[in-house]
């Protein structure tokens, strides 16, 4: 048996009659609320509200890449007419160098892609002391990889669709991933650019890795890594101002 990367069912099973007791009670005190009515609405959907969340995040930041794009070329045309919108121009290009290793521009190279997925197993083809937790793709295994590849000297890094910089956070709600305002369903796949025959090397010796690719073997997770000739990483589009922060003592 593999190290425990998941929380054991045992657990579970001394948890369950506390569960039916406090349910059972939740259900008497609604049944007397609704008075013989349904309490939910179309409105209180999840799904849809989770769905309609991210198509607004993803059309703001569409919109905000179209403004980025409207403000350079002003600038442009502004330079081309006046000497001081020149030097500004001059400014700005030498500050858009530093955008690069801060993920703000995009970045192209040779780079290798990481793909995890839950596993195709039934529940009911667990080992005996397995837990349904072992068959889903967790924060903490997509959060290794990502780890593990900047270890290995990545110069950029992308989770789906989305450029990762120092101020994301990779979260998961049951088996979705939450990035940056977005939702994603597995599969999860990260790329890297850098060396991919370091960035291999870094995943092969990461501890967490390890631990996850016994899980591939144990139950089927998924895990496949590519090697990518080239490719680019888009431009991080969010905002990276700090809204939260705590001084260590």
């Amino acid at each position: 048996m593999p190290p425990a990367r998941r929380r054991g069912s045992l657990a579970w099973k001394a948890a369950v009659p506390i569960v039916l007791l406090v349910a059972g009670a939740m259900f008497g005190v609604s049944s007397r609320a609704a008075n013989g009515t349904d309490l939910r609405s179309d409105t209180t959907n999840l799904a849809d509200v989770v769905r309609r969340a991210d198509q607004r995040v993803k059309t703001k930041q569409e919109d905000v890449a179209t403004l980025r794009a409207d403000v350079e070329a002003a600038q442009l045309a502004a330079a081309k007419k006046d000497s001081g919108a020149a030097r500004a121009l001059a400014l700005t290009k030498q500050a858009d160098k530093a955008q690069d290793p801060a993920g703000l521009a995009p970045l192209s190279g040779q780079a290798i892609s990481v793909t995890l997925d839950d596993s195709k197993k039934k529940v009911e083809e667990l080992p005996k002391d397995g837990s349904p937790d072992w068959l889903v793709v967790h924060q903490q295994d997509v959060q290794a990889v990502v780890n593990a590849l900047w270890e290995g000297g990545a110069r950029g890094i992308q989770l789906m669709d989305q450029r990762i910089v120092s101020t994301s956070a990779v979260r998961c709600v049951g088996n979705t991933l939450i990035l940056q305002g977005r939702v994603y369903s597995p599969p999860f796949t990260i790329t890297a650019v850098g060396d991919p025959v370091k960035l291999k090397a870094a995943l092969e010796a990461d501890e967490s890795v390890k631990i996850y690719k016994q899980y591939v073997d144990l139950v089927g997770l998924g895990y496949e890594v590519k090697a990518i000739q080239n490719t680019t990483l888009p431009a991080f589009t969010g905002s990276v101002t700090m809204k939260h922060a705590h001084v260590q003592p």
